[in-house]
């Protein structure tokens, strides 16, 4: 996983590809964004990041499970940036691209994405059997 050096605030959560994750990662979000990095809760961009880092975990967890036992979540932000990123081991690469014409999850984060001035980009393990989704948000 890769971060970029202009986002100097980073932590990592690790936890199992399980339903109960969804609400870990975004528990931990909030905590670390509002209450170690100072990150304004009222922001326009707070509340749709959370609801997108949820969605993916999410779709970690309905479709990943089977070959990716963990999600790897990273969090991180900058002077002018929320970032984040899921990770996991199945090898499946989805295109940002395609978001907008998938249904649910992916649909309403291309939408949230191109909305708030944001980026998606998912970057391949080096090995070819995982991935990890990160979405950069403006702040």
């Amino acid at each position: 996983m890769r971060l970029s050096a202009s986002l100097p605030f980073r932590s990592v959560l690790v936890c199992p590809t399980v339903p109960a994750s969804v609400a870990l990662a975004r528990r931990t979000a909030e905590m670390i964004y509002v209450e170690s990095w100072g990150i304004n809760p009222g922001h326009q961009a707070f509340g749709p990041a959370l609801l997108m880092l949820s969605e993916l975990v999410t779709n970690t967890v309905r479709h990943t499970a089977a070959l990716s036992p963990q999600v790897t979540v990273t969090y991180a932000a900058g002077p002018k940036t929320l970032a984040f990123g899921v990770h996991d081991r199945h090898p499946h690469l989805p295109d940002p691209a395609r978001f907008a014409a998938c249904a649910g999850g992916l649909r309403l984060i291309a939408e949230l994405t191109a909305e708030l001035c944001g980026s998606c980009t998912v970057q391949r393990d080096t090995d070819g059997e995982g991935k990890t989704i990160w979405i950069s948000l403006p702040i």
